[in-house]
């Protein structure tokens, strides 16, 4: 079963290929607050919610799921029921690579974001490709998301690589996403499918998606590292 829930893990990713999307276009340092501002000023009707970006693979995409059935709306859910002034934005892409991600973080980036929720890499790790240079994509995912931004708080999902992939890589693959949390000042969270993966009655016929109630955990496990920021300050 350990070997099963590991190959399940990795993959999430989708087959899909990840629509190609445009720069940012000389975007300079804002915040959020001066990005609705601008809004207004523009006569546009800012929503006044701080946003949640999950910028993500097929896992936060939800395929195969109704779009209110993926986690990234469950957690809308819950941030609703707990009255908090945030809004979800779905920034999932089915295949999404880490490389791939890179190119179109500026695209999201053009509305405010106050914490982006980065769920990212492990289509790298399908693919067998090199780790530092994934690791080194999602460095840049989070610097230029803070260079927008500097005040954004960054939750990083930690995933698992599949095990026939080889000891040495799994692990180093496990670490990139504790190292990118440790060195950026990020929230982890240890295992985006923890009670999920290898579970055949949580996941879709595929082995490798998430079912309705296997989303359901999953929002839970977000939800658990997710909500403690969202809460004010004492």
């Amino acid at each position: 079963m350990i070997v099963s829930a590991l190959a399940c893990v990795a993959f999430t990713c989708g087959r899909g290929n990840s629509p190609s999307a445009g720069g940012s276009g000389g975007q300079g340092v804002r915040t959020p607050e001066s990005a609705r501002a601008s809004d207004a000023a523009r006569g546009l009707t800012p929503d006044p919610r701080h946003v949640v970006l999950f910028f993500g693979t097929s896992l936060t995409a939800g395929l195969g799921l109704d779009s209110h059935e993926a986690f990234p709306a469950l957690i809308q859910l819950k941030i609703d029921s707990a009255g908090l002034p945030y809004r979800v934005v779905n920034g999932g892409v089915s295949g999404e690579t880490s490389a791939a991600g890179r190119r179109r973080i500026d695209w999201l980036l053009q509305q405010p974001v106050d914490v982006l929720v980065l769920e990212l890499g492990a289509n790298d790790a399908l693919r067998g490709q090199d780790l530092t240079m994934a690791k080194a994509n999602l460095q840049v995912i989070i610097n230029r998301t803070r260079a927008r931004y500097p005040r954004v708080r960054v939750v990083v999902a930690g995933m698992e690589a599949p095990p026939n992939l080889g000891r040495r890589y799994t692990r180093e693959f496990r670490n990139i996403f504790t190292a990118l949390a440790r060195e950026n000042h990020a929230t982890l969270i240890p295992f985006l499918l923890d009670s999920v993966a290898g579970n055949p009655d949580l996941n879709q016929p595929d082995g490798i998606h998430p079912t309705a109630a296997g989303a359901r955990i999953v929002a839970g496990n977000v939800w658990r590292v997710l909500e403690p920021l969202l809460r004010p300050k004492a």
